[in-house]
């Protein structure tokens, strides 16, 4: 699975994105979210509070709940502000 990252979250895991093969039991996105931040390092820091976290599966919006696909690309993104 391809993962991208946007913004501080790239800034702070210290890269664009990767190609990952997910255990078998990652299957939703807060399952990947968890299993991204016990990587630790940067992981740890940019997924601190993951429930803030935007994420995209296959360029949708979706929310933490949402099944991973088996292929495909999870972008991650930074809460959006308004003004």
């Amino acid at each position: 699975m391809k993962l991208v990252y946007f913004a501080w979250v790239r800034e702070r895991i210290g890269r664009a994105e990767e190609e990952v093969a997910l255990p078998s039991g990652v299957r939703t996105v807060a399952d990947l979210l968890g299993w991204l931040a016990g990587r630790g390092g940067g992981y740890a820091i940019a997924l601190e509070h993951a429930e803030a976290i935007r994420v995209a599966v296959n360029h949708e919006h979706v929310d933490h709940a949402a099944l991973l696909p088996g292929d495909g690309e999870v972008a991650l993104f930074p809460p959006m502000t308004g003004g």
